[in-house]
């Protein structure tokens, strides 16, 4: 367990200065549920992330996290909702006439894109901040500027918006527009962004889930929407790894979730389940990590 003294210094149990540990949560659709049990260990730990990072999925996460829900109370949610197909359309059938039209771009060249703000304001709970000045731990939030062809890092002004350009996976969901600039997903450039903890914190958490395409059949050939995915997630491991060589986080882990699809959120349960071992994983390398960090730091 972790506490503060009169001056707001985190300390540990054994009355040391705690370390300042920062959390990077990957994009990878679906596989993020796996998330959930990363924060989870924070929680059982009695430990507070000092900063957040988080590219698509993984800043859906780390903005609930940071909004002061507990890891039990999102596990709770994410299994209520996607554990229950029904009340997904409950929830978009009772929606107004004008919000479902609004939910979707129709339109030759889009091709009926999700608008993914609207999403988010239908299905994220109703207790994460609207703005990140409101938040408990600090938050970065990856989107890419489609045009520029660079990364954008969002940590101040309203929230929503930022997520959704983090979640604007292309061909799913449509760009958004934000300070003049066309934003698409941070998975594009950024989809681990353990890089942005670096320097300001003493430890650093990496969790990856891109994963991979999923092969059924030996030699199967993809369909357009596997292609697709698969392309990308391809694209994003070659991202991840070309940063690796140049630096690396603390600790980097990767839960086993590559057999599921980017788009599998109706299988949160059997995705959690599977992911199970990260738990004493993170647990283990973080007890380590902040050891070590004490005993350099004891003199």
């Amino acid at each position: 367990m972790s506490e503060q003294d009169g001056d707001g210094q985190l300390l540990t149990a054994s009355g040391k200065t705690a370390p300042r540990i920062g959390l990077a949560l990957g994009g990878g659709g679906a596989r993020g549920l796996a998330h959930i049990l990363a924060v989870q260990v924070f929680d059982e730990m009695g430990l507070r992330p000092a900063l957040i990072a988080g590219s698509s999925i993984g800043a859906l996460i780390g903005a609930a996290y940071a909004s002061q829900l507990s890891a039990a109370e999102i596990r709770a949610y994410v299994l209520e909702l996607f554990g229950n197909k029904r009340e997904v359309l409950r929830r978009l059938f009772r929606a107004k006439p004008r919000q479902l039209i609004d939910l979707f771009e129709l339109s030759p060249v889009s091709q009926a894109q999700i608008t993914p703000e609207g999403l988010l304001e239908m299905f994220l709970p109703r207790q994460i901040s609207r703005e990140f000045r409101f938040l408990r731990i600090p938050l970065l939030v990856t989107a890419t500027d489609y045009y520029d062809r660079k990364l954008v890092v969002f940590d101040q002004g309203p929230l929503f918006p930022a997520l959704a350009a983090s979640i604007a996976l292309p061909t799913v969901f449509r760009p958004q527009v934000i300070g003049g600039r066309v934003l698409v997903d941070g998975g594009i450039v950024n989809p681990l962004p353990f890089d942005l903890l670096q320097g300001q914190c003493d430890i650093t958490v990496a969790i990856d889930v891109t994963g991979g395409p999923v092969e059924e059949e030996h030699n199967e050939i993809p369909g357009f929407i596997d292609a697709s995915f698969g392309a990308s997630q391809i694209m994003q491991h070659a991202i991840i790894y070309a940063k690796l060589k140049n630096d690396q986080p603390d600790i980097l882990l990767r839960p086993k979730v590559d057999g599921y699809r980017v788009l599998e959120f109706f299988k949160p349960e059997e995705i959690i389940n599977d992911a199970l071992p990260m738990k004493e994983e993170l647990r283990s390398a973080l007890e380590a990590k902040i050891a070590a960090f004490e005993a350099e730091n004891s003199s």
